[in-house]
């Protein structure tokens, strides 16, 4: 399945307004999300490709918003990368085990993160 559709879920408006631009750039369509019922109401509207998702965020953080959408049969087969700046092993080793398909610690690498929706899709 081609990626074109990108959901990014992120409590910062610097790095939402950093990870459109770049997306963009890179040809993909991009809607964003500052909380999970953000996030809930932007998923019911239109089903992204992929998700990328901070996990420090009020209210339900990402390890908790990934665990509700891997675990939802509509939106279990779309692919969630967590993008945070927790970036202690402990905390890939928990992003994945809640569903995430892989883990990038913010900095976000432009080069690095393209990589990693490219070996997705």
């Amino acid at each position: 399945m081609a990626i074109r559709k990108v959901l990014v879920v992120d409590d910062s408006k610097t790095e939402l307004m950093f990870m459109t631009d770049l997306l963009q750039k890179n040809g993909f369509a991009v809607k964003t999300a500052e909380s999970a019922e953000d996030a809930f109401r932007r998923l019911a509207e239109d089903k992204p490709d992929l998700i990328l998702m901070d996990v420090v965020m009020p209210g339900q953080n990402g390890f908790q918003l990934t665990r509700a959408i891997t675990r939802d049969p509509a939106f279990a087969d779309v692919p969630i990368i967590m993008c945070t700046s927790k970036n202690q092993e402990t905390d890939r080793v928990w992003g994945m085990r809640q569903g995430a398909r892989d883990y990038i610690t913010k900095p976000v690498d432009a080069s690095e993160l393209m990589a990693k929706i490219k070996a997705l899709g």
